[in-house]
């Protein structure tokens, strides 16, 4: 895309003076960035600079104490699907009781809305997921007998069957070998 169509569209990403933390305890304050349509970008910091705190803003998991994010140009919350994460490892219960594919389904939740089975498109997604990332012999396999590189791929395809416009990953590649 070229640089005069790219400045006039909006941000696919805006953060606006934000502050993000838990409760009273301040981790950012007055952050602001813009990812244009297209860009790559990685957050890169020391063990407790505020990046895993920034993702949570970023997907509505932490609330803002001040200023606002725009994706694509609305406030967030706006977007049901677009926006997919990527947690770390250690974020997760891996004793919950759900196979793989029902886990890469997940990412499908928000285009299915309430109550709603999935349909041939949706299994389709999930499948091709499960290909892409070169594990559909884990299928059928409780996501809780699987090696940590192996659950790793799997919450990867599960933000890939989402289909996001934007994809964040917190330590993507935590006990992935190469």
């Amino acid at each position: 895309m070229n640089q005069t169509l790219s400045s006039k569209l909006p941000a696919r990403l805006e953060l606006d003076n934000i502050s993000v933390g838990y409760q009273d305890h301040i981790i950012l304050r007055d952050f602001s960035l813009q990812v244009q349509h297209g860009d790559q970008v990685a957050v890169v910091g020391s063990n407790g600079a505020g990046k895993s705190t920034l993702f949570k803003a970023l997907v509505g998991l932490l609330p803002l104490h001040s200023g606002h994010i725009f994706i694509h140009g609305e406030p967030l919350g706006h977007h049901k699907d677009c926006v997919a994460y990527l947690p770390q490892r250690e974020e997760v219960d891996w004793r919950f009781p759900i196979n793989v594919s029902e886990v890469v389904m997940m990412g499908r939740y928000a285009r299915l809305g309430w109550c709603r089975r999935p349909t041939k498109t949706d299994q389709v997604a999930v499948q091709q997921a499960l290909e892409h990332l070169n594990i559909p012999e884990l299928a059928q396999r409780s996501i809780g007998d699987l090696s940590g590189g192996q659950q790793q791929r799997v919450f990867l395809a599960r933000a890939l069957a989402q289909e996001p416009h934007i994809l964040l990953m917190d330590e993507p590649f935590t006990g992935v070998d190469a």
